[in-house]
């Protein structure tokens, strides 16, 4: 009994010397088919949605699909070395990428590999591609502009830190422009902006990258890119991956811009793997669960309360749409997502309206509470203004007599719509946008003619920039419009008018 005694005492020492050993377990599956960037394995039996499993030949994959007896998991490499037989284990960690401040400035993959020549991110770091979007307590109501520096946008749909609003339109509209112009526009404002290109050419992205360092923007911005060569399993991942570094920064309190170009084709990618796991397909061939793949994308984009770290992230998704008709699936399903819509027409782009913005179908639904007080001034009667001419020009054409109010209501709106129209790659200063627009709702310009509208607004500017400075950076600095200003600004444009019109 002495010796029992002994012995369990021995196996309870040698119990506690060990203690805080663990044991490892690893989960061991079986390849039974290999499909465009897509496995289906055997075996894996208590795997996690999300997590990384690792081949023979050393590749990995992410499980996006479970089934009783069989996972499915996207390659997040070459999958031509991979082949039905082969065996992979479970890792245990859930798909995350470094992150550090060394992506700014840089061109990467959605797995934060180089494509621009540098080194890949290593970082202690990781923040995992999907999280649940912060809850409604952590969240702070939209109330600070996110100013792009374009005049139609900032006076008729502005935009505020924390919002998503969708830019939608036929290709060719200038989406990805007015995008470009936001991510300029940003400059010395403090925030960081993350440009996320899914299935683009990378001629492309090389020609946008080119002109955001020639402007100085490749500064503050990181480049997210799964080209159209790549495979569609990294075009999948790309959007998410840009969040992930986009909520890095905001947890440090920064503001975040990030533009999703463009989320049909994330949606056509998503699609194809959905269509290789053979998951039931729906309407337009997508699968079911479309809906969820944008939505707890955009729901990660907020604006954080003070209390719980601040910062915030403004997503722009891009929607491509065709023969302009808002109403096919993901289309409406993003509109229903977004907090308003920036919608481009072919027809004004066509005519010469560059940013070719509907004025009728365009919305924010933060609307002027993401405004400053200088821009509600001056914009508040211009989206009911260019609403009633773009009704009455269509009726107008039908109709040779018209009264001299409809007249004076057509003059008003063919001048604002000639003074919102703005160069591509140019963002105006908040000042710049408020003197322009001011200048047009007093009307100073209804008896100029058309063709001199632009080339009053140029000398006008001009003169703003060189005498009239410290108008702008008052009405910069202070954010309103007093009758001081009004009067100075009276001044400027009586100076720029045409000489018969003085």
């Amino acid at each position: 009994m002495k010796q029992l005694d002994q012995y369990i005492k021995e196996i309870e020492k040698e119990l506690e010397s060990n203690e805080g050993l663990k044991v490892e377990t690893k989960q061991i599956g079986t390849v039974t088919e290999v499909k465009d960037g897509v496995v289906t394995l055997s075996g894996l039996d208590k795997i996690g949605y999300g997590d990384l499993i690792e081949f023979e030949n050393g590749e990995r994959a992410m499980v996006i699909d479970l089934f009783e007896d069989t996972v499915g998991a996207i390659v997040l490499g070459d999958y031509l070395g991979i082949t039905a037989g082969q065996t992979a284990k479970g890792t245990g960690i859930t798909l995350s990428i470094p992150v550090s401040d060394d992506v700014l400035g840089r061109v990467l993959d959605p797995l934060m590999r180089s494509q621009d020549n540098g080194t890949d991110i290593k970082s202690d770091n990781y923040y995992p591609i999907e999280r649940t979007a912060p809850g409604i307590v952590r969240r702070k109501s939209v109330s600070e502009p996110m100013q792009t520096g374009i005049k139609a946008i900032d006076a008729l749909i502005p935009i505020g830190r924390g919002q998503r609003e969708l830019i939608i339109g036929d290709r060719g509209t200038g989406k990805t422009t007015i995008a470009i112009d936001t991510i300029l526009n940003q400059k010395d404002t403090g925030v960081i902006c993350v440009y996320c290109a899914v299935a683009q050419k990378n001629s492309k992205i090389a020609t946008l990258t080119e002109l955001l360092r020639q402007k100085g923007a490749m500064e503050y911005t990181v480049v997210i890119n799964a080209s159209a060569s790549d495979p569609v399993t990294l075009q999948y991942m790309a959007p998410y991956a840009a969040t992930a570094v986009a909520e890095y920064f905001m947890d440090q309190g920064k503001d975040v811009l990030v533009v999703y170009d463009d989320l049909s084709k994330h949606a056509w990618a998503y699609r194809q793997i959905s269509l290789i796991l053979r998951r039931p397909a729906g309407r337009e061939a997508y699968p079911g669960d479309v809906f969820f793949l944008h939505s707890r994308l955009l729901e990660r984009s907020a604006r954080i309360h003070p209390d719980y770290g601040g910062g915030s992230i403004t997503a722009l998704p891009i929607i491509e749409t065709l023969e302009n008709d808002v109403s096919a699936y993901i289309p409406t399903n993003v509109i229903s997502i977004t907090d308003g819509q920036i919608f481009l027409e072919t027809d004004l782009f066509n005519s010469g309206v560059r940013p070719a913005v509907n004025v009728g179908l365009s919305v924010s639904r933060v609307g002027s509470s993401a405004q400053t007080k200088a821009m509600k001034q001056v914009a508040g009667k211009l989206k009911l203004d260019l609403a009633q001419y773009r009704e009455l020009s269509a009726f107008s054409q039908f109709e040779s007599d018209l009264d001299p109010e409809t007249k004076k209501q057509l003059n008003r709106g063919a001048k604002m719509t000639e003074l919102l129209k703005q160069k591509q790659s140019n963002p105006y200063s908040l000042a710049e946008q408020v003197a322009v627009i001011w200048a047009g709702s007093k009307g100073y310009l209804d008896d100029i003619p058309l063709n001199k509208v632009m080339e009053f607004e140029k000398k006008y500017l001009g003169d703003l920039q060189t005498r009239g400075k410290k108008v702008l950076s008052t009405i910069n600095k202070e954010q309103v419009i007093s009758e001081e200003m009004e009067k100075e600004l009276e001044t400027y444009v009586k100076d720029s008018l045409p000489e018969e019109e003085k």
